[in-house]
């Protein structure tokens, strides 16, 4: 599998990682938060150091609760932004985290190379037909709800069999529009319980039928820290094994919080993968 990102082929036969920047003072995890050009720049050139592949921006946060930021608000710390990390690092592949087609539209003339919606379109109609107009690759996540009510959705029906009809259709609706780079993502925290997160990555493998790369955002989440009664700032740990699981599952790309952790993670599992045993 490859993504075509600005022109730069981008292989996902080896597994890749996503690295996150919040540009928000509201994100659920204090580690992601920089709100200054010189952390952002100094973040950015460590992240890629460590071994990312894209830098993700986000300047809304989505956890459970939060509420809407306009795609006027969003743009005025984006752009910024976009211009003052290619200003440092020139080539350096950045994916936009917005549900908003007028983000999209702007970040990605600005230069940015992937967007990544955690509605999949479904919090702004005109969002695929402007990501296939741009023809950078899409993001769809999987969500229950809004962030702002998404919890009340979880624990309804069967999580592993919704999410791959809700795909099977996305990638359809993708298609048809024009999109050619579609990257899967069961939105894992987004409108699951517990329970059902577990499941959903007991059941990751089941989107290989769709031949499109899967994404894997675990990283700090709730089902890390709760589970293990800690926070977002000692999740690290859980972070890592439920990474490897989904590695093990069929994920192509990690979102994370943490690079250099989980690029080792994906050295030591391909490691391991690729052991052959010696017959006894």
């Amino acid at each position: 599998m490859t993504l075509n990102c600005n022109g730069k082929l981008i292989n996902l036969g080896e597994p890749v990682v996503i690295g996150v920047i919040n540009l928000t003072k509201d994100s659920f995890y204090s580690g992601s938060r920089l709100q200054n050009d010189n952390a952002l720049i100094e973040k950015c050139k460590q992240m890629i150091q460590e071994g990312a592949q894209f830098i993700e921006l986000g300047a809304q946060s989505t956890r459970p609760g939060s509420l809407r930021v306009s795609a006027r608000d969003e743009v005025e710390v984006l752009l910024p932004a976009i211009q003052v990390i290619l200003a440092s690092i020139p080539g350096a592949l950045l994916s936009i985290d917005t549900y908003h087609s007028e983000v999209a539209i702007q970040t990605i003339a600005a230069g940015a190379a992937m967007i990544n919606d955690i509605s999949s379109g479904e919090m702004d109609p005109a969002m695929i037909a402007a990501v296939a107009t741009l023809s950078v690759p899409y993001v769809c996540m999987h969500m229950r709800g809004e962030p702002q009510n998404m919890q009340q959705h979880a624990g309804q029906g069967n999580i592993a069999e919704e999410v791959l009809s809700y795909f099977i259709e996305k990638k359809q609706e993708c298609k048809n529009a024009g999109i050619k780079d579609l990257i899967l993502d069961p939105g894992f925290g987004f409108g699951k319980n517990i329970h059902e997160n577990f499941v959903l990555l007991q059941s990751l493998s089941l989107l290989k039928m769709l031949n499109c790369p899967v994404m894997a955002g675990l990283s700090r989440k709730s089902t890390i820290y709760k589970t293990l009664n800690t926070t977002p700032e000692n999740a690290l740990n859980g972070t890592t094994v439920l990474n490897t699981i989904a590695l093990s599952n069929g994920a192509h790309i990690l979102r994370v919080h943490d690079v250099k952790e989980a690029v080792e993670t994906i050295q030591l599992w391909q490691a391991y993968s690729k052991t052959k045993t010696p017959r006894l």
